[in-house]
């Protein structure tokens, strides 16, 4: 579903943002990719998304190759993503319904009722069925986050991208939207990449892990694996202070 091989990425001549990243998602998989603020995972999704274009290397979904170089095709496969945003990002001139709508009515051809029906039942995935005449400043993050998510899902996407969505939620919000993610995945028969710093909620959700550090992927594994890993760099990023050396932190 989702291939990256050996894949590049800087801006001109500017030092590389990516640096030989290879990836593989299929489909009913969560898989995380994890790391340091500023090691390129962000950057990733947008090569995934086919929102930036490698300088070197191949990104494959859905079997084919992204056709970078053709604005309708990359449009259609598009179409075939939901991507959450880092904090959501809901148009704050429109109400929780009419956010969840959108693309289903700039994408598809369907009609008033078909749209309400679907809106009414991706709101009813998250639990917000009651909140769709509300507007973005009367709900919390972790609603507003819940809302990003039905609509990310309002087209029944075949791939799911997800950039850092446990940011800024308490630990009872996180815990939902972590649980959420995995059981749409589950039901849509998605790819789901996972962009996240969070150890805790995205090593309960994901089949297997990506850890990028320095523009590098230099760690894949199951969670059990690599929070099994001796490696210093791993066992500092996933155990943080506690991981300790003979009294030392492992750096």
């Amino acid at each position: 579903m989702i291939k990256l091989d050996d894949v590049h990425f800087a801006y001109g001549q500017a030092k590389p943002i990516v640096q030989g990243v290879s990836l593989s998602v299929t489909r009913g998989q969560v898989v995380a990719v994890m790391g340091p603020s500023g090691c390129g995972k962000t950057t990733l999704l947008r090569l995934v998304a086919g929102l930036l274009r490698p300088s070197e290397g191949q990104a494959t979904l859905l079997g084919a190759p992204l056709p970078y170089d053709n604005a309708q095709a990359l449009r259609e496969v598009r179409k075939k993503m939901g991507m959450l945003f880092q904090f959501g990002a809901l148009f704050t001139d429109m109400s929780v319904f009419e956010n969840v709508a959108f693309p289903l009515r700039e994408n598809t051809k369907m009609g008033f009722e078909e749209i309400r029906a679907q809106v009414m039942s991706k709101l009813t995935a998250v639990d917000l069925a009651d909140a769709e005449g509300k507007m973005p400043s009367e709900i919390s993050g972790g609603m507003a986050r819940r809302v990003a998510l039905a609509r990310a899902i309002a087209q029944n996407p075949q791939i799911m991208l997800f950039d850092e969505p446990f940011t800024g939620l308490d630990p009872i919000a996180m815990d939902t939207i972590a649980q959420l993610i995995r059981q749409q995945t589950n039901e849509l028969n998605a790819a789901s990449i996972v962009v996240s710093h969070d150890v805790q909620e995205t090593f309960a959700i994901a089949d297997y892990v990506y850890v990028m550090h320095q523009s590098k992927m230099i760690a894949e594994g199951t969670p059990a694996e690599l929070w099994a890993s001796e490696e210093p760099f791993i066992k500092r990023f996933i155990h943080g202070r506690h991981a300790l050396d003979a009294g030392k932190v492992v750096v």
